[in-house]
C-alpha cells in the first residue's frame, strides 16, 4: 500500500492500492492525503473498532477529537464552562508545526505496544505508517508521519497525544499547578488556560522541552500566551495597550472581553470561504445552463442549514444572523438577475 502525495492517480501495490491527492489550507500550504482503496478501508475500520474498544478505557476527559460520541460543539462546550467557571487569567493558544507530518512513527509503535500484545495487528499498523510516498511519479519511503486520509490515522494521532501530551499535562497539573488551570484538545488543537503568568510560563517552557523529545514542535508564529477574564481589558488598559486578543478554536473565536458568552463568531478565514460559497449560488445563475430556481433555491438552502448546523451555538447570534442576512442578499440578487426585474422584492 503506498501513499501519493500528488495528482490522483492510482497506485498498484498488489492486493490493494491508494488514491493520492492535496488538501490547500487555510493559510496556503497544500497538505498531501492518501485515500484507502475500498479493500483497505474495510481491514482499517475493522483494526479501529478493535482499538477504540482498547483505548477508549483509557483516553482522558479532556479528549475529543475523533473520539464515539464526542463532536467538536463539546469541546466549544468544555471549554466555554471551564473559562466560566474557573479562574482563567491566561491561555496557552498554541499549535503543532506539521502535526501529521512529523509523528515519530518509532514512538508511536512504543505507545502501541503498551495496550497490545498481537503482533499480527502491529505489523499491519507499522505497514500502514511505512507505505511509501510517490512524488512525480517517484516512490520513497515514509519513515514519520501517518498518511491523512486514512480510516486509521485520526485514532492513530490520538493515541500518540495520549501519551505524549494527555498523561504528561495530567501529572503535570498535579504537580506543579498551584491555581485553576483547564485544558481542552480535540486531536492536534489544544488550549490550556491558567489562573497565574508564572504557571503559564513555566508550562510552555517545559511543554516545548516534552515535544522536543518526541521530535515534535510547537508552531513559532502560532503559539501564544494570551491575557484573559473578566479583567484582562481593564488591567491592558491601565497599562496602556490596546483591547485582548482573541483566539482561534475549531473555527470560533474566543474573546476575553465576554467569557461567560466565549463564542463570538466564525474564524475569519471560515467566515469568508462559507460567504464565498454562499456568493457562488449567485454566480450559477449566470451558468450556461442555468439551474432553475428551485435548484438553485435548494442548493443555497443546503449551504445556509450546513453553516447554521455548525456555527448556531451560544453567545453567537450575532453572527449567524449576519451570515443568513447576507446569504438572502445574494438569493434576492441572483432572483432579480434572473427576471430582469430590477425592484423585484423578498416577497416578489
Amino acid at each position: 500500500m503506498r501513499t501519493c502525495a500528488n495528482g490522483s492517480t492510482a497506485v498498484p501495490t498488489g492486493r490493494a492500492h491508494l488514491v493520492g491527492c492535496t488538501y490547500q489550507k487555510p493559510d496556503g500550504r497544500l497538505r498531501p492525503l492518501g485515500i484507502a482503496t475500498l479493500e483497505d478501508k474495510i481491514v482499517q475500520r475493522a483494526v479501529i473498532e478493535v482499538l477504540n474498544a482498547i483505548y477508549e478505557e483509557d483516553f482522558l476527559g479532556f479528549s475529543y477529537g475523533f473520539r464515539p460520541g464526542r463532536k467538536p460543539h463539546d469541546a466549544l462546550d468544555a471549554l466555554s464552562v471551564g473559562i466560566s467557571r474557573k479562574k482563567v487569567n491566561w491561555v496557552l493558544d498554541a499549535d503543532i508545526s506539521d502535526f501529521f507530518s512529523k509523528l515519530d512513527q518509532a514512538w508511536l509503535m512504543k505507545f502501541l505496544e503498551h495496550r497490545i500484545a498481537d503482533k499480527r495487528l502491529l505489523r499491519l499498523i507499522q505497514k500502514w505508517l511505512s507505505a511509501g510516498v510517490i512524488e512525480n511519479g517517484k516512490w520513497s519511503d515514509s519513515l514519520e508521519g501517518t498518511p491523512q486520509g486514512g480510516s486509521a490515522s485520526p485514532l492513530l494521532a490520538n493515541v500518540y497525544l495520549h501519551y505524549v501530551f494527555d498523561r504528561w499535562v495530567r501529572q503535570w497539573r498535579l504537580t506543579h499547578a498551584r491555581g485553576d488551570m483547564i485544558v481542552t484538545r480535540f486531536a492536534d488543537d489544544f488550549v490550556v488556560g491558567f489562573q497565574h503568568l508564572g504557571e503559564a510560563k513555566r508550562f510552555l517552557k517545559d511543554l516545548r522541552e516534552r515535544f522536543c523529545e518526541v521530535q515534535l514542535e510547537l508552531h513559532p508564529d502560532k503559539t501564544r500566551l494570551i491575557e484573559f477574564g473578566r479583567f484582562a481589558a481593564q488591567n491592558r488598559k491601565e497599562r496602556g495597550l490596546t483591547k485582548p486578543e482573541t483566539f482561534d478554536f475549531l473555527a470560533l473565536l474566543i474573546s476575553a472581553e465576554r467569557p461567560r458568552t466565549a463564542l463570538l463568531a466564525p474564524a475569519h478565514h471560515h467566515q469568508k470561504a462559507a460567504a464565498g460559497e454562499a456568493e457562488a449560488g449567485e454566480s450559477r445563475a449566470r451558468a450556461t445552463p442555468a439551474p432553475t430556481r428551485p435548484e438553485q433555491g435548494r442548493w443555497l438552502a443546503s449551504v445556509v442549514r450546513g453553516h447554521l448546523a455548525y456555527y448556531a451555538v451560544p453567545g453567537n447570534i450575532d453572527a449567524v444572523g449576519s451570515f443568513h442576512r447576507q446569504a438572502g442578499r445574494y438569493w434576492l440578487r441572483a432572483l432579480r438577475r434572473r427576471s430582469q426585474r430590477h425592484r423585484l422584492t423578498c416577497r416578489g
